[in-house]
Formats: C-alpha cells, structure tokens, sequence
C-alpha cells in the first residue's frame, strides 16, 4: 500500500521527533489538479469543514432575509465557534428573536473550547448549554431555515428531514457528485456526515470562494456567505484560533475552516482555487502548518502576513516552564 506523503514534522532540539503523514489537493472551479499529495481519490468526512456548504440553504430558502439576518449571524451559521460571550449571545439572541431557544438546538451541550470562557463558567459554577456548542450557529441557521418554510423543527438533524435532503443537494450540486452510496457517518453535533473524495471537495470550495459558474440564486448565496465570513472573522472561530487570524491576514483572499480530524479548507476566490486537506492521525496542530503552508505556496499569503501568522505558520514546541524546545514546520522537500 502506497502511504501518504509526510507533510510536517516535529522536532524536539536537533532531532526529528514525530512526523505527521497527509493528503492535499488544490483545484481550480471545474475540477482541474493544481497541486496535489497522497491519495485524493478516497473520501473523508469533511466534519465541519463543509460548514459553508451546509449554510447555502439558509439563504437560499430566503430565510436569511426573512430574519434580517446580519454578517455576525451568517458568519456564525458557518462556524466552529469558541464558546466565548459574544459566539452565546448571537445564538441566544437569533433564536430569541425568532420565537426558539436553546432547547430547541439538537447538537448538545459542551464546554467551551476557549479556555477562558470555559474557566468562566467553571467559576459561576454554571454548566454549559447547547449554546456553548461549537456548531451551535449552524444549528440556529437550519432551524431557521425549518421555521420559514413551515417545516418541523423537532427531528431537523435527521437524515430524511427536508432540511438533510436540501443540505444533501447543495452538496451534490457543489461538488458534482452523486452520493447516493457515499459512506455515512455522523458528526459530533448528531448531523449526517458524508465521505467525499478530497479532490471534489477541494472543487467545490473553489466554487463556493468564485461562483461565477453556478445559477444566480446560488452564486448570490455563496457570495453573501463568504462576505459574511470577511467581515466577521471572529464569529467563524475566535480569540487566537488559526482560522480567525489566517482570515484577517489574508485581507480577503482567503476564506478558511477547520474541521475535526485534521480536516482543513481554504477557497481562494481571486484565483479561482480550493485547497483541502487531511492530515492521517487526525492532528489538528499538523493541519494548521499544512495549511498556513499551502496558503503561503498559492498566494494567499504575502510577507507582511506570514509576519503576522509566524506562530502558527512555524508553531514553537514549548516545555512545561513555557520555553521553546523545539518546534512544527512544513517537511523538508514539500
């Protein structure tokens, strides 16, 4: 069996300690390899990479204009949030405002995964809320989308809820795939998942980031979305995390998310380009260095932003006492 190539190392002092295997693909809108490493063929469940794609109901539908809904809301329909005040009282406030509540949020509850709102809770002695869940936005969006059409809203995570089907479709439309025998699975906030070839997914983000090709109504819906995402970075993840600050740093040129598993995506509208990527053992600290490393390789990056990204482009390894002993880098040749 042909392995994955290495993509990033870790070194302790002078030595390579551990090394992380992965698969990349760049492409361009209609489905041609820019760049490409390890097998792109077989499928990964994009989790929540694919956050941008399962939104495109939310305005398509016309929910989004039905709830006036703001770039803080949208962005935020796509995140992988931090739990932190401002990520709960957007949630709490969209769902108050169009007659639900935390309850009637199906992915769960879980601390935050920013430290210091986590330790704020710990210190109120409150628990937390399905609210503080980090695809709680995108739950708040399908709900949404269920109330304007006059759908159920109990059960909307389900695989044959209209919601699912339509999520379903914007998928197979995006990435010009029939998954009708895709592997299932399902994410940690109870929503399907489905196994996609790295290669379609890095197309369908490139078509997401330059929709020039895709119907009117669609091509509205992603533009809007990855407006959204723009101007409200903080609301996709949060204080420090990679896709917040890679944003930002880009000004514009890139549009990134994270998903669990070592999964990452960047569409590069300018270019025309999708990134994806999937680091072997799930590693999220080799997701981030592969992917400031192929943003750097395909533009997106120019010097005074590798400037502002240099601790999580060559992350350091750090000791108890917090001192650098070494530290992650792209691997040699790559």
């Amino acid at each position: 069996m042909n392995a994955n190539p290495f993509l990033v190392d870790v070194a302790r002092g002078a030595m390579v300690e551990s090394r992380h295997r992965g698969r990349y693909v760049v492409a361009d809108i209609d489905g041609r390899i820019v760049a490409a490493g390890g097998d792109i063929a077989a499928p990964v469940f994009p989790r929540s990479a694919i956050k941008f794609l399962q939104a495109l109901p939310l305005v398509e539908s016309g929910a989004a204009d039905a709830f006036a809904l703001g770039a803080a809301e949208l962005a935020i329909a796509c995140a992988s949030h931090g739990g932190e005040s401002r990520h709960v009282e957007t949630v709490a406030a969209w769902l108050a405002r169009i007659g639900l509540g935390p309850g009637d949020l199906e992915c769960g509850a879980h601390m935050p995964s920013a430290a210091a709102a986590a330790e704020a809770l710990i210190r109120a002695g409150t628990k937390p809320s399905a609210l503080h869940n980090n695809c709680s936005g995108k739950h708040a969006g399908m709900l949404a989308t269920c109330l304007h059409l006059g759908e159920p809203t109990r059960g909307y995570i389900a695989p044959e809820h209209p919601q699912q089907r339509r999520v379903v479709a914007a998928f197979e439309a995006m990435l010009g795939l029939d998954l009708a025998r895709a592997p299932r699975g399902v994410d940690g906030c109870g929503l399907p998942q489905i196994g996609i070839p790295l290669a379609a997914l890095a197309a369908g983000i490139a078509r997401f980031g330059a929709p020039v090709k895709l119907p009117a109504a669609r091509a509205d819906a992603c533009r809007r979305l990855a407006a959204a995402i723009l101007a409200e970075p903080f609301m996709l993840a949060g204080t420090g995390r990679f896709c917040t600050r890679a944003i930002e740093a880009c000004g514009g040129k890139a549009v990134i998310k994270t998903g669990a598993e070592g999964v990452y995506v960047a569409a590069l509208p300018a270019q025309g380009l999708g990134i994806a990527l999937k680091i072997d053992d799930g590693a999220a600290r080799a997701a981030e260095v592969a992917m400031g490393h192929l943003l750097r390789v395909h533009g997106a990056l120019d010097a005074t932003a590798r400037a502002r990204l240099e601790d999580l482009l060559a992350p350091p390894l750090l000791n108890a006492a917090g001192r650098a002993v070494g530290g992650l880098a792209p691997a040699p040749g790559w």
